[in-house]
């Protein structure tokens, strides 16, 4: 265990090492190249202090690492909300691609498609704008809603073209949305449009709402049949799949009678238990690449969203069976969407949700969290954490023996339940798992260049922090963009002579305090109950 040694005999800082999660709050955290700039040493450091002390002990800093989210800055490193996660693999790079959310209230502004890259899922270099929903005449112009870029040969010009199929509200079709595509000559755009939707929502008939044609998922490999199978699905509460051209951007006759129709050529299918948007199609490989197996559909299930996914042996006429769900709704966003893919010799889970400062489902970001397979090909179940899929939990004992936990709660399934604001913090509260008693320390959101300065993040509620209120401690989100100071803490030698104790600096003097069950504020008369030792969970 890496556990936190204060040394108060001197004033030479203590190594704390602590593995955490992400201090991401706006320029926190990110520079235009990295996710990681910004952030203090992974290393901590040693020698004199160039700070003074405080009244209640030596400044101590603690080690931060990279874990969610994993965008979320634009080029300036300002904080910047996108949601939709897809990701495209090229060789030895990762491309993401979010909808740019600018809504300062609850409803979708998201005016353009952004895109990161990366070649070890912890260094991000913000791509820029990629394509812009007022350069395509037929689309609404702040409604850049999910899509999913895929790579293809074109034999004419000899090369690899990109595609973009997204979808938007079509001018030209009442008002419906329809699903549109682009084409780039690099990953990074510019995608220019094709000039109409490729799939109009008028076109697919039986409908129950003016936005069923949306969220398309793009799958290409060879079949067994030998042949290329391009295939393109997409839905909200109805679930189409048709297969394309080998132009990528025209529906193929699949019955060959001459004309597209739907259910023949765009099949409506019977979508699984309580299927409702989002979907995402993946298939495993061997380890030479081959795809063998069933087809998995990833969708968004029931609301507010959880994750689930079905399985097909055939896309276009097998039947979907539901499987199972294996991520519950998110703390901080009434929606999700994933994107599943193979990369650096591992099967990820990217989604998103609202953890940054200020977010919301109208206000997301992208996280990752690794996806296993049992033997018999199910998915086994994921937890949104903060730490993600690189950093590591902390658990923070007070040297009175508590841990510091948050009550448990099932994320409500109720919008009017949300935001979280006010959870109680102690330990030993009733039912409580191990879980709840997971932490990621970040870079205090309050000063991202203060070595000192840190965040004190639920693992298995990411978004929520401690947060100091009307004189003690609760869990709560900053749904706000307004309890940045709240939410930070000094990190001081341990007043009791060992560990760490953590300094509020919305309350200069006051220490987060562990004592007969209650977390609180106190001026920390009781040593061993503001000390803390942290440890890898």
């Amino acid at each position: 265990m890496k556990r936190i040694l204060a040394l108060a005999v001197s004033l030479a800082l203590a190594a704390a090492m602590v593995s955490c999660g992400s201090g991401q709050e706006g320029g926190a955290a990110n520079t235009a190249q990295s996710s990681q700039a910004g952030q203090v040493s992974e290393t901590a450091s040693g020698g004199e202090s160039t700070d003074e002390d405080t009244a209640g002990g030596t400044p101590v800093e603690l080690t931060k690492c990279v874990g969610n989210p994993i965008a979320g800055f634009d080029d300036k490193g300002e904080l910047t909300y996108g949601g939709d996660p897809s990701v495209l693999v090229v060789g030895d790079t990762l491309y993401l691609y979010v909808g740019h959310d600018t809504s300062t209230n609850d409803s979708y502004v998201i005016p353009e498609y952004l895109c990161y890259s990366t070649k070890d899922m912890k260094e991000w270099k913000y791509e820029g704008s990629v394509l812009k929903m007022a350069d395509v005449k037929w689309a609404e112009k702040n409604s850049a809603w999910a899509g999913q870029v895929a790579r293809h040969y074109d034999e004419t010009a000899g090369k690899d073209k990109y595609y973009f199929y997204y979808c938007s509200w079509d001018s030209t079709d009442s008002g419906k949305q329809s699903i549109g595509a682009a084409v780039a000559d690099s990953p990074t755009g510019p995608f220019e449009n094709i000039g109409q939707a490729l799939v109009k929502g008028s076109f697919t008939e039986e409908q129950t709402s003016d936005w069923n044609d949306i969220d398309p998922t793009v799958w290409i490999e060879n079949g067994d049949d030998g042949e290329e199978h391009r295939y393109l699905a997409w839905g909200n509460s109805k679930l189409y799949v048709c297969e394309l051209n080998e132009d990528m951007i025209s529906v193929k006759d699949y019955d060959g009678d001459g004309d597209i129709t739907f259910k023949k050529d765009v099949v409506a299918k019977m979508p699984p238990a309580s299927y409702t948007e989002a979907p995402w199609i993946y298939r495993r490989q061997d380890e030479n690449g081959k795809y063998y197996g069933d087809y998995y559909l990833f969708y968004a299930y029931g609301w507010r969203e959880q994750m689930a996914y079905a399985t097909t042996d055939d896309l276009m006429e097998g039947k979907f069976d539901y499987q199972d769900v294996i991520m519950k709704a998110s703390a901080t966003s009434n929606t999700n969407h994933m994107a599943v893919f193979d990369f650096l010799g591992k099967t990820w889970f990217i989604y998103h949700n609202g953890s940054l400062a200020g977010g919301s489902g109208f206000r997301r970001v992208a996280c990752v969290e690794e996806l296993k397979f049992f033997d018999d090909g199910a998915v086994d179940y994921l937890e949104e954490t903060a730490a993600g899929a690189f950093g590591t939990a902390s658990v923070l004992t007070a040297q009175n023996g508590e841990k510091l936990a948050h009550k448990w709660f099932n994320n409500s399934l109720a919008d009017d339940a949300y935001p979280y604001t006010d959870v109680a913090l102690g330990s030993g509260l009733e039912k409580t798992s191990e879980l709840d008693e997971q932490w990621a320390i970040v870079q205090g959101k309050s000063d991202k260049n203060d070595p000192y300065a840190v965040s004190i993040e639920s693992n298995n509620k990411a978004g929520l922090y401690v947060t100091a209120k009307d004189g003690g401690v609760v869990l709560s989100q900053d749904y706000d963009n307004s309890m940045s100071q709240a939410q930070t803490f000094r990190t001081v030698t341990g007043l009791s002579g060992e560990g760490v104790s953590f300094e509020s600096m919305a309350e200069p003097g006051m220490y987060l305090t562990l004592s007969g069950g209650a977390a609180s504020l106190t001026d920390g008369s009781d040593p061993q109950a503001v000390s803390f030792d942290v440890d890898d969970a």
